[in-house]
């Protein structure tokens, strides 16, 4: 997709999901049109602002329909709103935050690869069998310091949730990401990649591939490269899928993203054989931004506007620009050797809190 084309798309996308106070005057089609994908998408704990949403939007048609002045009205409903996803978002469950990472309108890897960089040049294949549209790769420029960025992509539709098999990358698509930390290095370039992915396609053509093989090639490959590498956790971090390129210097997540070595649902099938302990499981499990934070697992949260990072995109995106930005300048002034010696540390040590002593 050619970058003016995206950007066309991008900017009535962000009209869409615009939650502001919007003018009585005002078209009432870009705020149904939230709406309506909100409702098609609904989060059980996010029932109230949904029915005030919807009754915002019946009051600007009646507003369009007769001279009637609903103004005031929709203002003080649109503040109610504004209250509640506050309340609602400050004090989200683990449970709740794996649904809102897994919410289809949060942005997606190619979101940020377009609103973030520029000169974006997509490569393809991994030079060995066949080319993983799950994994998505390239040279790319951010403000002026060229750089490769790798990421999974989900999809947003149904054609290209297919193409992208759901963000789920096969062995060809981590010895594609193979490809690019090897080019990287070879030609001294800063690595910055994004997570979002349910796990490893778990099929049984990936088994017969060596999929555990290509996933522990790029962690591999990622304590070797001299050059900074920066990942961003952008939905969901599922298992050794999500870790084989989040093996970097700084791992960064979303408010609202979660990273974990398996689902609950996965967890909770395994310990009961009963999916309905899902609330209970994710609660053990530690995979909220915070909780990980706390453990020294990851090394920054960013932020997400009010109501979740599907609310408002392009102020997610502009989040992570400058957290990436930050952080990236920090690893560039770092010595070749300093930087591997951290990254190495940084992953052998979790666990360390944990770790029993044995008694002499």
């Amino acid at each position: 997709m050619r970058k003016a084309e995206w950007q066309n798309g991008y900017a009535e996308d962000c009209k869409s999901l615009y939650v502001g106070p919007i003018p009585a005057s005002a078209s009432s089609k870009v705020f149904r049109k939230r709406t309506q994908d909100q409702m098609s998408f609904p989060l059980e704990f996010e029932s109230q602002v949904l029915a005030i949403e919807k009754k915002i939007a019946e009051l600007r048609d009646v507003s369009k329909i007769g001279d009637v002045n609903v103004g005031a009205e929709i203002s003080r409903m649109q503040l109610k709103v504004d209250k509640l996803l506050k309340e609602i978002y400050k004090k989200l469950t683990p449970w709740q935050k794996v649904q809102v990472a897994r919410h289809p309108d949060r942005p997606k890897c190619l979101d940020y690869i377009n609103g973030m960089f520029e000169d974006f040049i997509e490569l393809s294949g991994d030079r060995l069998f066949a080319d993983d549209r799950a994994i998505i790769g390239g040279f790319a420029t951010l403000d002026n310091i060229k750089c490769v960025v790798i990421g999974e992509e989900k999809g947003r539709d149904t054609e290209s949730r297919l193409e992208h098999n759901f963000g789920m990358p096969k062995p060809e698509g981590y010895r594609k990401a193979y490809r690019f930390l090897d080019l990287a290095d070879k030609f001294g370039l800063p690595i910055i990649s994004f997570v979002d992915t349910s796990g490893a396609f778990p099929g049984m053509e990936s088994e017969e591939r060596g999929q555990a093989e290509a996933i522990a090639r790029c962690m591999e490959k990622s304590f070797q490269i001299n050059v900074p590498y920066i990942c961003v956790v952008i939905g969901e971090g599922g298992s050794g899928g999500a870790i084989a390129i989040a093996t970097a210097d700084y791992v960064v997540m979303l408010e609202h993203s979660v990273y974990s070595v398996i689902s609950p649902e996965g967890c909770a099938s395994i310990l009961w054989k009963d999916e309905s302990k899902v609330e209970l499981v994710s609660e053990f499990q530690k995979l909220t931004a915070s909780d990980l934070l706390s453990l020294g697992i990851i090394d920054l949260i960013v932020n997400e506007p009010v109501g979740g990072a599907h609310r408002n995109k392009s102020e997610t995106i502009l989040n992570v620009k400058t957290a990436v930005q930050s952080l990236l300048n920090q690893s560039i002034g770092l010595a070749a050797d300093v930087r591997k010696e951290l990254r190495r540390n940084k992953f052998t040590r979790i666990g360390d809190a944990f770790r029993i002593q044995p008694q002499v």
